[in-house]
């Protein structure tokens, strides 16, 4: 016979740092402030969807990122392409 787990912990730990934020953020000074939050953590989620160290990650932007840059090359440099190129350089590297 199986067993089930009829608790919701693994899914509320989860979910718990962002209900805090939502509740710590929910007066962010003006409508600006939220935007940019929002777009803050979502670059910063999809650095840890991608496997990537966020730190590691933003200080490489800034290294890359020249200034004036179009929206073509900050494109470049999003979580999902700076991944990629980390693994296409490690199977290079391998070669």
């Amino acid at each position: 016979m199986e067993r089930w787990s009829w608790t919701t912990n693994l899914v509320e730990n989860r979910i718990r740092p962002l209900k805090l934020g939502a509740k710590n953020w929910l007066f962010n000074g003006n409508l600006e402030a939220g935007h940019h939050n929002a777009l803050i953590y979502t670059l910063l989620g999809n650095c840890r969807a991608h496997g990537l160290d966020a730190e590691d990650y933003l200080e490489e932007v800034i290294k890359r990122l020249p200034p004036g840059a179009s929206e073509t090359e900050a494109a470049e440099l999003t979580p999902a392409a700076i991944a990629a190129s980390h693994k296409n350089d490690a199977s290079e590297g391998a070669a």
